[in-house]
């Protein structure tokens, strides 16, 4: 695993209600989440649909604050919206009528401290851009409409704009589920080696247990609603990974492993099942 000792991600007995009137009634979206995240890690939660997996991601994120409990990012008590995250979705949402490079640099025309001096140093800025959509096999691209690329090319692009502002941690809801199988597994290799070169955290919400196992060091199970955390597996597959190893025994039995807690009832509060190799 290449990430550090430290905790960069802290879940403390975590409870969410999405209002006072749920909350009256005791009716909670998530309830009980603890959790550590080391910095640098890369987890991946899964569950059944409805089980919490992106309200997890608002309380990441600081757009929701916890009913109960803490939720500590970096050292630092989130009490609203983080400026140290990037964030892509399964739709990429590009500007149609902004080119590539334009719809990457919009995070820095936007959120200070680099909207206040993206005049000054725009040039400096778009060269980040174009470099890091070379990165990612967009070079070339980078003056096309989004109308003009793939939805997997559209997809890279979203990540680029995600990490333009070199976030400590990227957050990930769904981002490849509308893709097809073969450009899926060309954006898990693209985003396992950007993880690889700059190592961010990385929470990734996914239905697809072979994407979580192959690019997580840790898989986290959540239970239907209200959403709680059922089991914790370390993915203790050798780094770094390619493709070849989702054809093996040992990751196919790590996918079944998992697949048999997805749905599964809800357990009593009273902790988080460790599922160690």
């Amino acid at each position: 695993m290449n990430a550090s000792a430290d905790p960069f991600v802290e879940f403390s007995k975590v409870w969410l209600a999405y209002n006072d009137e749920l909350l009256a009634k005791g009716q909670f979206a998530v309830e009980a989440i603890d959790l550590s995240v080391r910095r640098g890690e890369f987890i991946a939660i899964v569950g059944p649909s409805g089980c919490g997996k992106s309200t997890f991601m608002k309380l990441a994120t600081g757009l929701r604050r916890p009913s109960r409990g803490s939720v500590t990012i970096d050292g630092q008590a989130v009490t609203g919206p983080l400026k140290i995250t990037g964030m892509a979705f399964q739709a990429p949402s590009l500007l149609p009528w902004r080119t590539t490079v334009e719809n990457v640099l919009l995070p820095l025309e936007i959120v200070e401290p680099h909207r206040s001096q993206f005049k000054a140093r725009r040039a400096e800025f778009e060269a980040r851009a174009r470099k890091l959509l070379q990165t990612v096999g967009l070079g070339g691209y980078e003056d096309k409409f989004p109308w003009q690329l793939s939805g997997g090319m559209q997809q890279r692009a979203s990540i680029c704009r995600a990490l333009i502002h070199e976030p400590k941690m990227l957050l990930l809801d769904e981002p490849f589920g509308a893709l097809d199988a073969f450009t899926r597994e060309e954006l898990w290799n693209t985003l396992r080696d950007l993880w690889t070169v700059q190592q961010f955290n990385v929470i990734l919400v996914t239905h697809d247990l072979r994407e979580a196992v192959y690019l997580a060091d840790t898989v986290y199970v959540m239970s239907r609603s209200p959403g709680r955390i059922l089991a914790r597996r370390v993915i203790d597959l050798p780094r770094p990974r390619d493709l070849e190893i989702t054809y093996t025994p040992t990751f196919s039995e790590l996918v079944h492993e998992l697949r048999e807690h997805i749905g599964a009832l809800r357990k009593p509060v009273g902790g988080v099942k460790e599922v160690l190799a």
